[in-house]
């Protein structure tokens, strides 16, 4: 389990307020995070507002990523699990958000090892696995160039929220070509 971090408030910002963005924006509300949600849709917004109201749980809406992720420790998104959609994000937040800021994507399908290439923060890269599966037990995935910082702050968020975390090297067979190296064991490809 990760030792539980210092700072007194942390923000999370989570990108995608359908079902899912929503239900893990309230539970990282619930666990003493600040969490600020974002949505492409002003309505799904509206809808999470109304929602959270009536809980008497306190989330801040952005209409855009940019200020949903300008003060964010973690961003967690909600997009598709699909490379094209995963890949969008991931660029997006990483010239948006802080360098300090981890990127969480929850992902059933894909390499973490890819996502984190495309970024110039794959050290602060995590993918985690059974988030949205009724389990109590998540698989967060990390790709070799994680800092441990990265790791130990995502874990305390799912750990907060309720979750048990095993923490594993991304055993996913990379994509993308450029990651091909980490497929057979080689030295890593820049």
């Amino acid at each position: 389990m990760a030792e539980p971090v210092s700072e007194p408030l942390l923000t999370v910002a989570v990108i995608g307020a359908g079902s899912a963005g929503r239900s893990f924006a309230l539970r990282a509300a619930q666990a003493g995070f600040r969490v600020i949600l974002e949505d492409v849709m002003p309505a799904k917004l509206r809808d999470a507002a109304a929602e959270f109201l009536q809980l008497g749980t306190a989330v801040e809406l952005a209409l855009t990523v940019e200020d949903a992720v300008q003060n964010a420790d973690i961003a967690v998104d909600f997009v598709p699990d699909e490379l094209e959609s995963k890949l969008e994000i991931f660029s997006l937040l990483d010239r948006m958000a802080p360098p300090r800021t981890i990127l969480l994507t929850p992902s059933e399908v894909l390499s973490v090892t890819d996502l984190a290439s495309c970024t110039y923060r794959a050290d602060r890269c995590v993918m985690v696995r059974g988030l949205v599966a009724a389990s109590d037990t998540v698989r967060l995935l990390h790709p070799r160039k994680a800092a441990a910082h990265t790791v130990d702050l995502a874990s305390e968020l799912l750990v907060r929220i309720g979750r048990k975390v095993a923490v594993e090297l991304d055993p996913d067979l990379p994509m993308l070509m450029k990651n091909m190296g980490y497929a057979v064991g080689d030295a890593e490809l820049e």
